[in-house]
């Protein structure tokens, strides 16, 4: 059965390849009228959620139920409060999650959709206002609806014209649009999407600072400038962090040794435990502070001008030493 399959495929290459590129000729050409059709009606639907006291509540049935469920769930993490609800579902008593103040969004190509229709006068004692994204502007639904958004759609795509496939690429397409121009309109800004997705790569970057990660307390490798290498590498080892921090009697930065200067320092001469840390640290050496992001600390790290850093101190204003950030925790806590 496997090889009729690849044979069929095979000798009708090329006719599959136009009939995918026609559906998506169709579902882009479909997308771009829908642009020259937007205007009072679509401002209108913008102005109606943005005053809404309540959240907007998104219905639909089968596959444009499924665009519904993304609808809300785009309103939702982009700042204006949304939930999805299966109109079966809905007249089966999920229209208690409907509240005074929402806005309902129905999504019906045809706008004769049962379950949609039997919803509508239950919704009207609400008094909550309809939106309908709909592909006829003369059906049950656009009637009753207080705003209408129509999506017209001259060809599905679908090889036997009964799939819904453009209609519903264009409602996902105009759901975007209008949590677009709601987020302009809420001054939503990247730190928002952050808040609203703390484990998603974005949110870790845009949530996590330096505090977050560095490493602090009793176990820090101080050390002071007059110190003998002895027993700075002593402090190293003790600590197992490859860094040495040189500071005063208040915690006060004076300069920092690395593994990596040890390592130089054994290349270029034999017996040097005896020399002092003041002789070979880096003084006035690249810090950071505990409340930029993590991220911009990785960016200082990676791009220095001098030489790639693995760890790096932490300071306040006034220069003293709170902790160290590690190039390794930071990755590891996948900030990137």
């Amino acid at each position: 059965m496997t090889k009729t399959i690849r044979a069929v495929v095979n000798s009708l290459a090329v006719e599959y390849l136009v009939r995918a590129r026609s559906v998506l000729e169709t579902e882009a050409q479909a997308i771009l009228d829908l642009k020259d059709l937007l205007g009072t009606e679509f401002i209108r639907a913008v102005r109606c959620i943005a005053e809404a006291r309540g959240r907007v509540v998104v219905t639909g049935m089968g596959k444009s139920g499924i665009i519904a469920k993304k609808i809300a769930a785009t309103l939702s993490s982009t700042g204006t409060p949304a939930l999805f609800m299966h109109a079966a579902e809905g007249v089966h008593g999920d229209l208690g999650m409907i509240l005074p103040g929402d806005v309902v969004v129905a999504l019906s190509n045809s706008g004769e959709t049962d379950e949609i229709l039997s919803l509508l006068p239950s919704i009207k004692l609400f008094n909550t206002k309809i939106i309908a994204l709909v592909g006829n502007s003369k059906s049950t639904l656009a009637r009753q609806a207080d705003i209408i958004l129509l999506v017209p759609v001259k060809d599905e795509g679908c090889p036997l014209g009964v799939t819904p496939m453009t209609s519903c690429t264009t409602m996902l397409a105009l759901g975007d649009a209008l949590a677009a121009v709601l987020m302009e309109i809420r001054h939503f800004r990247r730190e928002d999407f952050a808040v609203f997705h703390p484990k998603g790569s974005l949110g870790r970057r845009l949530l996590t600072r330096v505090k977050d990660l560095m490493i602090s307390g009793d176990g820090l490798p101080f050390v002071r400038p007059e110190f003998t290498l002895r027993s700075v590498i002593h402090t190293m080892i003790s600590s197992n962090l490859g860094i040495a921090l040189a500071v005063n009697d208040d915690r006060k930065l004076r300069g920092i040794l690395t593994d990596g200067d040890i390592k130089r320092l054994l290349e270029m001469e034999g017996d040097f435990s005896s020399r002092l840390m003041s002789d070979v640290m880096t003084a006035d050496p690249i810090s950071t502070t505990p409340d930029i992001l993590a991220e911009e600390a990785l960016r200082q790290m990676e791009y220095n001008k001098r030489r790639q850093i693995t760890v790096m101190p932490v300071v306040d204003s006034e220069n003293r030493v709170l902790g160290l950030i590690r190039l390794h925790d930071i990755l590891q806590a996948k900030i990137r």
